[in-house]
């Protein structure tokens, strides 16, 4: 569930009325997803996203995320920027969270993705990162290779009640990355959290890129790296699909050809993806009460995709 912040239809008609978007007719939340809270806004002129920014996403963040989104808008790019007010105000305060009234963007989101649509997505990938060449603003990726030793400090020996010997494993899996991380690869704005969830489709195309939330300037193929550990493998990481992995990859090399160093070093940007997924995941497992309204993700499904690219000998394309 991602309500986390109640606003009532009071206090949303009065945020409305600040926009030339008509009058609310209705509005209920939105389950999925697990950072903000969101609600599918109507009104007499059309359907909104209003999304409430809960702690996870600093305030000081959004003017860079709501650039970003403006700069691929105007590039063509099926992403939801948000709406201006009468004043030409994106960011507002709503119950005392940030919050931002979003383009809506038609189509679903699939949990077991075709070929077909891995490698469409793919291909929205590579030109989102075509599309910011010349996009000036930078942020530093806040779940970064060096953020990754931290999180797992403050998750401590507690990883072991996930899996008895993950703390050590783990560890050694940390230490490996950070040795092995080439920082001269190239670098550009990445989107950071493109799993299927956050992408659109409409049958086998891509009609919407969302929650650019974890959006940053960090290693472009990590951006590849982060998608592929999603796509091509099943929710528990159990099952590699080698097909779904290699349409993805494909999809993306269609406008944005991978060098040999990225293509040599892509096993292993995959590893430190499932590191990131891992720890982030974990923390919550460890950290999250019993009976929140918030669904747990496994960290262990992440935990198999690193051995699964562990085991992989060659560029899984």
């Amino acid at each position: 569930m991602a309500v986390y912040t109640q606003v009532s239809a009071e206090a949303l008609s009065q945020f409305l009325a600040g926009f030339d978007v008509g009058e609310l007719v209705s509005a209920k939340g939105i389950a999925e997803g697990v950072e903000n809270s969101n609600y599918l806004v109507d009104t007499t002129q059309g359907r909104f996203i209003l999304t409430l920014y809960e702690k996870r996403v600093a305030a000081d963040d959004l003017p860079y995320f709501m650039a970003l989104l403006d700069h691929l808008d105007a590039k063509g790019l099926p992403v939801p920027p948000a709406i201006k007010d009468r004043g030409g105000r994106e960011i507002h305060e709503l119950e005392g969270r940030p919050a931002c009234l979003i383009k809506f963007l038609p189509g679903v989101s699939v949990s077991h993705p075709t070929s077909a649509q891995a490698r469409a997505a793919g291909t929205a990938l590579g030109a989102m990162h075509a599309a910011v060449d010349d996009f000036a603003p930078t942020r530093p990726n806040s779940m970064g290779v060096d953020t990754w030793h931290p999180l797992f400090e403050r998750c401590g020996r507690d990883l072991d009640r996930i899996l008895p010997g993950l703390h050590d494993d783990l560890g050694f899996a940390i230490d490996e990355q950070r040795s092995t991380w080439d920082p001269h690869l190239p670098i550009g704005t990445i989107h950071a959290d493109l799993f299927p969830d956050n992408v659109l489709m409409r049958g086998d195309g891509v009609s919407g890129l969302i929650d650019f939330y974890f959006a940053c300037t960090d290693v472009r193929a990590f951006d590849l790296a982060i998608m592929h550990s999603a796509w091509a493998f099943d929710a528990t990481g159990s099952h590699y699909d080698d097909d779904v992995g290699r349409a993805l990859i494909a999809g993306y090399q269609e406008v944005v050809e991978l060098s040999p160093a990225e293509r040599a070093a892509f096993a292993g940007l995959a590893q430190g993806a499932c590191i990131r997924f891992l720890l982030s995941r974990a923390w919550d497992w460890l950290n999250t009460p019993a009976d929140a309204l918030v669904t747990r993700k496994d960290p262990l499904a992440y935990w198999r995709r690193y051995l699964a690219y562990q085991a992989m000998d060659r560029f899984p394309a």
